[in-house]
């Protein structure tokens, strides 16, 4: 790595609700963190039309705009946020190093929050029609298919949230699950059941995805009969879970075997000084309040990890 260093106390890698957090209470603290926002500034859930479930907004409020509410508090209190994208590290010895698309870093501790990604059909045809009908965010491309009928894959919370907000611009909304129930929060279940616009296709995966120049159809198998048929549509929103970005970390980092960072109750890794927070080490709850108090904690605890080690 380059040798021309910033040398900082607290590093924050990721810009999400766990990052943003964790630099409001490292700064609250004195640390002067430095956040590198990292490719999607906000985080995923920027792309999501409306949060329900975030206290203090008893109307809602779109996630885009939260987002910018945690990045205008951070302003405020004098936050460093440089929008640079991590492209090495070397956790090896101390103190550690973190090379960006701007500069190279050395920090006494360090958290990571650099969230996870929208996992893949893996279909040949998915990259090719990428931007051309197949999509992972309803909320950044619905609108370019009005009064069209478009699919989600999947039968989460992300995809009956797409599902629904689909139905504001799409004449029809197919969901497409591969099993017989779906797994999202009773409320988002109802308000699909609810609507018109939307019918669900059950026990079903996409095999293929045609069309020459932008999605045409999707070709699909039934799992318990083996059938097969055409589903003539203009767009496939894949909402079939994440995958944590942890590449960086793999040489340096215990994670486990879904690829997640593992921390204990405090955050901390299996790395003395280095933290974790949000979804790029919860598996499990994956919601923005969760992924907030997680950075907060991992603030909280790379403060205290800072004065005991330049004591």
């Amino acid at each position: 790595m380059n040798t021309d260093v910033k040398k900082e106390r607290l590093l924050i890698i990721g810009g999400g609700p766990a990052g943003l957090t964790a630099s409001i209470y490292g700064t609250r603290a004195g640390l002067e963190p430095v956040i590198l926002m990292g490719p999607e500034p906000g985080g995923q859930i920027t792309t999501s039309p409306e949060v329900e479930n975030y206290p203090g907004f008893p109307d809602g409020v779109n996630g885009f705009e939260l987002m910018q509410k945690m990045i205008q508090q951070v302003e405020n209190l004098g936050g460093r946020m440089v929008y640079e994208v991590v492209e090495e590290v070397d956790f090896s010895r101390k103190p550690y190093r973190v090379k960006s698309s701007g500069a190279v870093y050395e920090a006494d501790a360090i958290i990571i929050s650099t969230g996870a990604s929208p996992r893949k059909l893996g279909l040949e045809n998915e990259g090719r029609l990428l931007g051309r009908g197949v999509s992972y965010c309803a909320t950044c491309d619905g609108a370019f298919f009005k009064g069209k009928e478009v699919a989600v894959v999947g039968g989460g919370d992300t995809a009956l949230e797409e599902a629904n907000y689909l139905t504001n611009f799409c004449s029809k909304v197919y969901i497409i699950h591969r099993r017989d129930e779906l797994r999202a929060t009773k409320i988002l279940q109802d308000r699909v059941m609810n609507n018109p616009k939307i019918e669900i296709i059950w026990d079903s995966e996409v095999e293929d995805i045609l069309g020459a120049e932008q999605v045409e159809a999707l070709l699909i198998r039934n799992n318990k009969t083996g059938g097969k048929k055409e589903l003539p549509v203009s767009a496939v929103f894949i909402a079939i879970g994440h995958i944590p970005n942890t590449d960086l970390f793999r040489d340096y980092l215990e994670l486990d075997a879904g690829g997640y960072i593992v921390t204990d109750k405090n955050q901390r890794t299996n790395r003395e000084g280095i933290f974790a927070a949000g979804d790029v080490q919860d598996p499990f709850y994956r919601q923005v309040i969760t992924s907030a108090g997680a950075g907060a904690a991992a603030a909280i605890e790379a403060s205290r990890y800072i004065d005991s080690y330049m004591g």
